[in-house]
């Protein structure tokens, strides 16, 4: 099974994909975790040690082929992996960031969309922007303004695949938002009702 988890910065996303492959692993099954990030921490401490910050192009051309790197690489790994594989990240993500920073879909991440293999499940972790800085600001590894999270949770759900996501709430803590992921989970398992 392979489990996609977007959402924007201090969302939760990588610590409930280390929890649910960890849950995984403890119960016996085979478990993999998968992440595609697109190098945004790094060039947000960059920027903040040298006091500036990359033009929207530049930094995209540098996260999309970061992104694209890693997406391609996960997806070699998961076709040859037999268990439950958790991918923190995808090129949705890539695309909302996009769109938060006014630049168009383009071409090549739609397309790749397309040819690589769907996922089983596409949850989408929704969080206050507030409560994700606070986050985000909390861990202190990185920075991100209050304003571009709002924008990016934005851009999230204008994206046309946003239909397609399972959304959870993630303004809860972490065992709360494990215990969401593992209903939708356990809820894509069962059979339709016709």
């Amino acid at each position: 099974m392979l489990i996609v988890l977007t959402g924007i910065d201090g969302s939760g996303k990588t610590t409930a994909a280390r929890a649910l492959v960890e849950s995984a692993r403890a119960e016996g099954q085979g478990a993999l975790l998968l992440s595609n990030h697109a190098a945004r921490k790094r060039l947000s401490i960059l920027s903040d040690h040298f006091g500036w910050r990359l033009p929207p192009r530049v930094a995209d051309f540098i996260e999309t082929g970061v992104r694209l790197a890693t997406v391609l690489v996960s997806h070699a790994r998961a076709r040859n992996f037999d268990g439950l594989v958790v991918m923190d990240r995808h090129l949705h993500c890539q695309l909302a960031l996009r769109q938060a920073s006014g630049l168009g879909r383009g071409r090549l991440i739609p397309w790749l969309l397309e040819k690589l293999p769907a996922p089983d499940l596409m949850v989408h972790f929704d969080v206050d922007p507030q409560i994700a800085h606070d986050r985000v600001m909390a861990r202190g590894t990185d920075k991100e303004s209050l304003a571009d999270l709002q924008a990016f949770r934005a851009a999230y759900r204008s994206l046309p695949e946003f239909d397609d996501f399972v959304v959870v709430d993630a303004n809860g803590t972490p065992g709360d938002v494990l215990t969401q992921l593992n209903r939708v989970i356990t809820a894509s398992k069962e059979p339709a009702i016709a």
